[in-house]
């Protein structure tokens, strides 16, 4: 059998293939959770066509799904092509960039050109985990046709200690909070409520208590989204603290973190499911986000011993 002449693009189309099948997946898997199988393509379908139709059918799925798929080979292919012109292996920091970058701005765009709103169709935080683990196939799968020997995946970490001490770090207040709200929970007689009625809203569009949905899928898809943003807030925590440690001074910059990390929940509560914040009380808010810092900030000063030297060894006055 010959070989294809240009394997960039064969790679490419089926690279932006597995990462399209993951997307389709995923959107396949949060409408079966809410009970609306195909609901998401459909209503792409949709917006994208200006038909509107009660219910999901197979032409609409089976149209959109051909330029689903189309469309992410052309993003494959694009993504090899950068990624040989930049003459440097795949990454999984790649996926992440390729996925908030060029999938969300091929999505977001078409759908402003058919004069529709993406965000009102489907909810950001969907599209979002969707785009980032397909670009962490993508990835995936380019580092392995170009059989690079380079590692890949948590091995890759060990070439980066700050992401692999944020990550553990960001988990470190993920289960703070986790189990916090747990106990929570458990004393009001109400176990998982918390997840349960963040995911319902955040996810799925509840606007009410009486719209939540108690299930372990629930559950589950909201512990991903908890565990992501608090891997990304410490891997900003440590690389502060490591700033800190070559200068001291900057020791506010922690203080200004735990505000912004408690403005940044807020906010995401106010916007996205403000009546969650009544049902979750706002001290019980507080709380978490406090013990959130707390316990990120003893893990990181745990496990610096330079940081401890120098906050030590500082006059008090450098670091005000």
């Amino acid at each position: 059998m010959k070989r294809p002449g240009n394997p960039l693009i064969l790679h490419g189309v089926v690279g932006g293939v597995l990462a399209g099948l993951v997307v389709a997946l995923w959107f396949l898997v949060v409408d079966s959770m809410a009970g609306r199988p195909f609901h998401t393509p459909a209503v792409l379908a949709s917006a994208l066509t200006g038909y509107a139709a009660a219910e999901p059918t197979f032409r609409m799925v089976a149209a959109y799904t051909v330029v689903h798929f189309a469309v992410f080979a052309c993003l494959g292919i694009a993504a090899a092509a950068a990624i040989a012109g930049l003459r440097t292996p795949p990454r999984l920091l790649f996926g992440v960039l390729f996925g908030l970058g060029a999938q969300e701005l091929v999505f977001y765009a078409g759908l402003s050109l058919s004069g529709a709103s993406g965000v009102t169709l489907v909810p950001w935080l969907h599209v979002m985990a969707a785009n980032v683990l397909s670009g962490f196939v993508l990835m995936a799968y380019l580092h392995r046709a170009s059989r690079n020997e380079g590692p890949f995946w948590l091995a890759a970490l060990k070439g980066h200690p700050l992401l692999a001490r944020g990550l553990i770090t960001g988990l470190v207040g993920a289960v703070a909070v986790a189990v916090w709200f747990f106990g929570l929970d458990v004393v009001t007689g109400h176990p998982l409520r918390t997840p349960a009625a963040l995911g319902s809203a955040l996810l799925f569009g509840a606007s009410n208590v009486a719209e939540i949905q108690l299930n372990l899928g629930v559950v589950a898809a909201y512990t991903v989204v908890h565990v992501a943003a608090f891997a990304v807030a410490g891997i900003v925590f440590v690389a502060i603290a490591e700033q800190v440690e070559r200068a001291p001074a900057l020791v506010l910059l922690v203080a200004m973190t735990g505000i912004v990390l408690e403005a940044v929940v807020v906010t995401v509560l106010l916007f996205g499911a403000q009546w969650v914040l009544g049902t979750l009380g706002v001290w019980s808010v507080l709380g978490a986000n406090v013990l959130a810092v707390c316990t990120m900030g003893w893990h990181v000063w745990t496990t610096h011993p330079l940081l401890r030297r120098r906050l030590r060894d500082e006059p008090i006055e450098v670091r005000i």
